[in-house]
Parts: structure tokens; C-alpha cells; sequence
């Protein structure tokens, strides 16, 4: 079984997120995809609406039989990327995972904890988003994992190969962001 994992904070969800979600599942041959609803990101001063709000609003904006919502990081205790997925690939052996990523994220991915042991843990599929192109592509962990780019053309048998492996996918693009959304009012964290 092939699952992608979309993680993040989901403050909140909305149709960009199901939109590279049904691309992954398309563009990967992926089986499920999962989106890991954190309980907060480390990177972030300020802490997200509350989880139970999240993870209301991502089941209202991914309605897919072969996505699952959860809220696994809470579940497990867990706080970063790396703690989490080597939770999950230790509790789901015959499971190859991939990271989903949007490319905005590769452009700050030497900033994750444990970024290089994340490589070298499982396959990452980047997609594209706007403005990110440039930037995920020169970022310190494209030049430092060039060598084990996988062409998208390629990018079925991603969740196959052995890490450290990823993928840019140049996919049609929205430019709705959580970030724009809360600015904007659209979205009460109180």
C-alpha cells in the first residue's frame, strides 16, 4: 500500500490543499493520502484555532473515499515531522509512505528539525505552488539532494523507491493560502 502524507496546521484547510491532494493521489498512484492535522507547528510564534475547529474544517473541505483525516500527531504525542513519521512507518511496516509538500515548504526545509534524516527516511513529492517555483528548486535541500531527484514524468513509482528520493510536480495551481485566508478574515482562531 502506497499512503501520501499531507501535514500541517490546516489554520484552515481549504480547496488548495484538497486540490494538491487529488493531484498527489492522481499524479502518484497513491492508494490514500492522510493529512496528519497538527496540534500546532513548531515554526510558528502563534498557535493555531483549536484542533477539534481544524479538523472539522479539513472534513469539510476533503470529501475523498481514499482520504483520511486525522489527527495522529496529537494522537501520538508527537511534535515534529521526523518524530512523527518514524511513529508512523514503525507502527505501519508494510505501508511505503511519501511527504507531501507544497513547494513553499521546500523552500524552507533546512529550517524543519531533522530535515536530512527526513530525506533519507522516506520519499517526498514537492508540488507546485505560486511563486515557489524558483525558490523550492535552489533551496538548500534541492541543491543538497539533487542527485536523487526523480523526474516527474517518474513520479508513479516515487513512493517505491528507496529515500532518500523526490519528485517537483509541476501541477495546475491555486493560490489560496491559509495564511491569506486568516488575513483576510475568512477564518476565526479565537
Amino acid at each position: 500500500m502506497c499512503i501520501g502524507l499531507l501535514g500541517g496546521s490546516f489554520d484552515p484547510a481549504h480547496d488548495g490543499h484538497a486540490h494538491i491532494t487529488r493531484e498527489a493521489l492522481k499524479r502518484l498512484g497513491l492508494d490514500e493520502v492522510w493529512w496528519l492535522v497538527s496540534p500546532g507547528n513548531p515554526l510558528k510564534a502563534r498557535g493555531p484555532a483549536p484542533l477539534p475547529e481544524r479538523m472539522a474544517r479539513a472534513g469539510e473541505v476533503m470529501v475523498h473515499p481514499r482520504v483520511q483525516i486525522t489527527d495522529l500527531e496529537a494522537q501520538m504525542g508527537t511534535r515534529f515531522t521526523y518524530q512523527t513519521l518514524t511513529t508512523l512507518m514503525d507502527r505501519y511496516p508494510g505501508v511505503n509512505f511519501v511527504w507531501l509538500m507544497g513547494a513553499d515548504n521546500l523552500a524552507d526545509f533546512h529550517r524543519w528539525e531533522n530535515w536530512r534524516e527526513i530525506m533519507y527516511l522516506l520519499p517526498l513529492a514537492v508540488l507546485a505552488r505560486p511563486g515557489q517555483r524558483i525558490s523550492a528548486r535552489t533551496s538548500l535541500a534541492a541543491r543538497q539532494f539533487r542527485a536523487h531527484r526523480v523526474k516527474s514524468r517518474n513520479a508513479r513509482v516515487l513512493a517505491l523507491k528507496e529515500a532518500p528520493a523526490w519528485a517537483f510536480l509541476n501541477v495546475p495551481m491555486s493560490d489560496l493560502s491559509s495564511t491569506g485566508i486568516r488575513a483576510s478574515g475568512g477564518w476565526a482562531t479565537d
